[in-house]
């Protein structure tokens, strides 16, 4: 490999870190078209990344403190996973030929952008690349349909888990919203990791539906992308699968808090996404049900539901 063959790109994140910066990625292929565009990210991701055009190869990097660069130094380095200092030191060990990134104190002298926490996620990145003297279209997210059939085609799918307990919405209300698609004569299928196999299981008994509509533990990332991909509607919180809803153009109803859409959510201009908040701003990585979250009630939640399945069905 050459000195000036790759740019190497850290973001060893999760499903929906890596669908927000699309856009950012798009930049840097199409600034650097002779280069190969290397991504250090989990290799659990390669189904997702493998449909990103601007990716030419996946370094698998479980984590933070896990990049192992394997050739001669990098073009460019580029630091889509955070401020630092960790993300930093990770990049510098490979030694680029030049580092883009947030500037941070422990490195005083790294230049670079700096960090803003009232930025949505898609504009963050987009401006360290702008930084560069690159230009980025924001709204570069789509993704083609991945190759492999939906195991529920469309099927409304509904996510009830996410990462932290701050974010996810009580069983009980997802339940009721999927006894009423159902007897709304929707087929509806409940996804999740494995680890939330039994709240799936309890949803979908608690609605009244047996366990072929669960999803949850079944399915790879690559398979929940083509069923996310093929769906009629996408129902969750603010979670990578909400993501995907926007990656693939799948409409959606999305329940957000404690951080609010406007750092997270889809764009604006995506009509088919139905965001739902109370308002309310609190710890996303609380261990408790956020309060500004509680605020969505049932009613709230299946009139969004309605109303898109409907407007789908309008527009054919």
């Amino acid at each position: 490999m050459a000195v000036s063959a790759a740019v190497l790109v850290l973001r060893a994140l999760g499903v929906g870190d890596l669908l927000t910066a699309v856009p950012a990625l798009r930049a840097l292929r199409a600034g650097y078209p002779g280069d190969r565009l290397v991504l250090a990210a989990p290799e659990s991701l390669r189904d997702l990344v493998e449909l990103i055009d601007a990716v030419d190869e996946l370094l698998p990097t479980p984590k933070l403190g896990e990049l192992a660069w394997p050739g001669p130094p990098p073009r460019l380095a580029v630091n889509l996973h955070g401020s630092g200092p960790e993300s930093i030191h990770d990049l510098l060990v490979a030694d680029p030929a030049e580092l883009l990134t947030h500037r941070h104190p422990d490195f005083p002298d790294v230049a670079g952008l700096e960090w803003r926490d009232d930025l949505h996620e898609v504009d963050r990145w987009c401006r360290l690349v702008e930084y560069h003297h690159l230009a980025a279209d924001r709204s570069a997210l789509t993704l083609p349909v991945p190759p492999g059939p939906s195991p529920a085609p469309d099927a409304v799918v509904v996510h009830p888990g996410a990462a932290f307990p701050a974010r996810r919405w009580p069983p009980g209300r997802f339940a009721t919203v999927v006894r009423d698609l159902a007897a709304r004569g929707h087929r509806v299928v409940l996804t999740g990791s494995a680890a939330e196999r039994d709240l799936a299981v309890s949803i979908a008994e608690a609605a009244g539906l047996g366990e072929d509509a669960v999803l949850a533990g079944r399915t790879g990332l690559a398979e929940l992308a083509a069923l996310v991909a093929g769906a009629a509607l996408v129902v969750c919180g603010d979670t990578g699968v909400g993501h995907l809803a926007t990656a693939f153009g799948t409409p959606s109803v999305l329940l957000f808090g404690p951080t609010p859409p406007r750092l997270w959510g889809p764009p604006p201009s995506a009509r088919q996404h139905v965001v739902l908040w109370a308002g309310n701003v609190g710890d996303p990585h609380g261990e408790e049900p956020d309060g500004g979250l509680l605020l969505l009630g049932e009613e709230r939640v299946l009139a969004a539901t309605r109303s898109a399945l409907e407007v789908r069905v309008a527009h054919g």
